[in-house]
């Protein structure tokens, strides 16, 4: 088997295999954050947006370690209404940061723009409770 097609079809058992056990509870106090830029930041674009995650790990997406996990990070969308089923990739709105990436640089429009970050175990389905951070509120100008 290819390597590729390798991990495609582990990360699709490890999901299966996260949905049939449910969610993987999340730990006392774990909280994923947004350190910059700033709710209500007013900026020129890239936009270097910097992760930030209390109570535990972070680890690429496939690892099933204890109370690690990856972020996802939504641009100007709402969190998914069922957070059972692992995160979907939505092209410019939900990213995955399955290599364990803490930060990234986005290129986005002038503009108010809304960012949140999802921290989900390694098979991207969302901890239980959900570790989400606020939704940070920015302006891209010209």
């Amino acid at each position: 088997m290819k390597p590729m097609t390798l991990l495609v079809a582990t990360l699709a058992l490890a999901a299966g295999l996260a949905q049939a056990a449910g969610r993987t509870p999340a730990p006392a106090g774990a909280q994923a954050y947004i350190i910059s830029p700033a709710d209500g930041a007013k900026l020129h674009g890239p936009v270097v947006v910097r992760f930030g995650l209390k109570g535990m790990g972070v680890a690429p997406a496939g690892v099933l370690a204890e109370n690690t996990g990856h972020h996802h990070l939504f641009v100007d969308t709402d969190l998914p209404a069922d957070l059972g089923l692992p995160v979907g990739m939505v092209e410019g709105k939900i990213i995955h940061f399955g290599k364990g990436q803490t930060e990234t640089t986005l290129t986005l429009a002038p503009g108010k723009h809304t960012l949140q970050l999802l921290f989900a175990d390694g098979a991207h389905v969302p901890f239980d409770p959900a570790v989400a951070s606020p939704k940070v509120t920015i302006t891209v100008e010209p």
